[in-house]
């Protein structure tokens, strides 16, 4: 992820591809959830694609940490900031959710996990990042 921290008055703010400001801590908390498994999904519980990609990943074996943002008291910050790291203009934007870390690191939303599993590379992703056993 590209960042740089900036301060404004006591409140630390990351600013991500110049694009918009949110908390640091918001950064630190999607950072420590991506982190307890090998693969992460940041979904909401409404969403059919989100089902989709994780039906996706149990179906290959993987056992998915799965964060329903709707269901996160502050959610609503995460998906912020998840749009801004994924280069989205606004909340609605499309194929904005699910996000997927793998290992720890963003592959990113529906589109690019869909393009990796058919190109091939989702498999030894999985497997070097521990979710996958064969």
């Amino acid at each position: 992820m590209q960042y740089k921290t900036e301060t404004r008055g006591s409140l630390s703010c990351n600013k991500v591809n110049n694009m918009a400001v949110f908390p640091s801590e918001t950064l630190v908390r999607i950072e420590s959830m991506a982190a307890e498994n090998a693969v992460v999904i940041f979904s909401v519980s409404t969403c059919s694609m989100c089902h989709a990609m994780k039906r996706l990943f149990r179906g290959m074996g993987a056992s998915p940490a799965v964060h329903e943002l709707d269901l996160l008291p502050y959610g609503v910050d995460i998906h912020r900031a998840l749009l801004r790291l994924l280069g989205c203009s606004s909340p609605t934007s499309p194929g904005a959710l699910p996000v997927v870390f793998i290992g720890g690191k963003m592959v990113g939303s529906m589109e690019r996990v869909m393009a990796s599993h058919i190109n091939g590379s989702l498999v030894p992703l999985l497997k070097d990042a521990g979710a996958l056993w064969l």
